[in-house]
């Protein structure tokens, strides 16, 4: 099952991350230097071979190292990351380049092929402005952490810029409560209480559960009869199961998750609020096909 997740920009846990990071060009480099030595020394101690008609060719050498060769030579290697060992580090910041760089490919062509579903479809629960020339996305789960400490971004976000508009996308992964809790909201949506429902679930303490949400739908002022009717309806099974496909097809399998435009933010930054900021003030300047 996919867990909430805390940034794709920041170490999720800094040890391990670095750890692995570290170790993964450390066994390239060290593989590549130790195999072109092998090869190096292999080919000058390929003895000569002659042909039935004199002609000499280099012979193949495949196998003459002695363990001693093999010993000296995996000494040099060690001898030279121990003597190297920044290196290390312009591989790993090599390797980490070229990485984001094929994710932001892959996340361009996957918001391509699916704009319309992330950012048009009429049933999605909206905040902001309905309106607005820019729209954020947030894949999000109500019993995640991260969610919570994002959504003060969100709020400050709408309160200033009054025309961004912002398409929440019910991504219950974490529970079978978080599932019903989005059902909930996702019901109360069809009395134009979603807005108000969200705010009290999204920035509650504690486990958010079915009873939590419908006291908070209760608290809206939603008519709690028709609420319980539409908790099963096919427009909140449909958009639950929407959503589900969508994150699949992006490759989204954590919350939060945030779309603007042909960006990705995985997680909540500390800085948010000033990323979402930046890419919105970029996309006004530039124009947005998906926007």
């Amino acid at each position: 099952m996919p867990t909430h997740q805390s940034n794709n920009i920041a170490p999720r846990a800094s040890g391990g991350r670095h750890g692995l990071t570290l170790i993964i060009p450390f066994l390239l480099l060290a593989g590549l230097v130790l195999a072109g030595l092998m090869f190096f020394f292999n080919k000058k101690q390929a003895p000569t071979v002659y042909a039935a008609d004199g002609t000499a060719t280099a012979g193949s050498g495949v196998g003459r190292f002695s363990a001693s060769d093999r010993s000296d030579i995996e000494k040099i290697v060690k001898d030279y990351l121990l003597n190297n060992p920044d290196i290390l580090l312009e591989v790993q910041t090599a390797l980490e380049v070229k990485m984001e760089k094929e994710q932001a490919e892959k996340t361009k062509a996957a918001i391509a092929k699916n704009a319309k579903e992330i950012y048009r479809n009429p049933n999605a629960p909206l905040g902001g402005n309905p309106d607005g020339d820019i729209t954020v996305v947030e894949f999000f789960d109500y019993n995640c952490g991260y969610c919570k400490r994002g959504f003060s971004d969100i709020a400050k976000l709408i309160k200033a810029d009054p025309n961004v508009r912002v398409v929440f996308k019910e991504y219950p992964i974490l529970s079978a409560d978080s599932e019903k809790a989005a059902r909930v909201a996702l019901a109360a949506r069809q009395q134009g209480k979603y807005w108000d429902v969200h705010q009290k679930l999204i920035t509650s303490r504690g486990r958010v559960t079915e009873d939590s949400a419908l006291k908070a739908a209760e608290e809206a002022g939603a008519d709690m009869t028709k609420l319980k009717e539409d908790l099963k309806s096919d427009a909140v099974n449909n958009e639950i199961e929407r959503v589900k496909t969508l994150a699949k097809d992006m490759g989204i399998n954590g919350t939060p998750h945030f779309l603007v435009g042909d960006k990705s933010i995985g997680g909540a930054p500390q800085d948010l609020f000033d990323q979402l900021s930046a890419h919105i003030k970029q996309l006004r300047k530039d124009g947005c096909a998906y926007c």
